[in-house]
């Protein structure tokens, strides 16, 4: 009568292949992400140059979100990535004040030079 349960033995067997693709293409960090913007914005008076063909890349490589350092297949699913509120935010994250570098750890660590104030006038 009794026994176990037949569907405890699929759930030890998992895997998340949704994690697996994720780590099979390196996000850039926050820090490189703004300073690429940051270039791209200053480049914004040369002309548009279109992207390089890689066969290795989704859609090879000729769709990609700056923001969000992606790339993807067609041109409709990265105009419905720009409307997705993933990418909404990250726009709004990159246009605020400047990530975090080390040189920020340092000083908030107390590593930095010291800030003894404004020099005094002696007599």
């Amino acid at each position: 009568m009794g026994g176990k349960c037949p569907s405890r033995k699929v759930k030890k067997r998992r895997f998340s292949h949704k994690s697996a693709r994720r780590s099979k293409f390196l996000l850039k960090g926050d820090d490189e992400v703004y300073n690429e913007i940051l270039k791209q914005a200053q480049e914004a008076a040369a002309a548009a140059k279109p992207l390089p063909l890689d066969e290795d890349l989704p859609g090879m490589g000729q769709f990609y979100c700056l923001h969000c350092d992606r790339y993807f297949a067609s041109e409709d699913v990265r105009d419905e990535h720009f409307r997705s509120k993933r990418h909404k935010k990250r726009v709004k994250q990159m246009s605020g004040p400047a990530p975090h570098t080390q040189l920020d750890a340092d000083l908030a660590a107390g590593m930095g030079m010291p800030d003894n104030g404004p020099k005094l006038m002696s007599f």
